[in-house]
């Protein structure tokens, strides 16, 4: 086969293929897959922050001050 055959039957094939996929029948498909991209995007999101938190919080640690214990010992869970 020549290229322009080939190129040709191609075309023929891809065609046929698109028109058989149909994407987004209803108004349901389109919400279903607009509550999905929302899904993943905000786990993303959070995926993102959390690294960014982890990150800040190994570089940033020796520089914030600790914390000392407020309020009162309980003396009768001891021993």
């Amino acid at each position: 086969m020549d290229q322009r055959g080939l190129q040709q039957e191609f075309q023929v094939q891809f065609s046929n293929v698109v028109s058989r996929v149909q994407f987004f029948q209803s108004d349901w498909d389109i919400a279903s897959f607009a509550i999905f991209f929302i899904f993943i995007g905000m786990v993303l999101l959070l995926v993102i922050l959390v690294l960014i938190r982890c990150c800040c919080c190994c570089c940033c640690d020796d520089e914030r001050p600790r914390g000392r214990k407020v309020g009162i010992e309980n003396m009768a869970l001891e021993p």
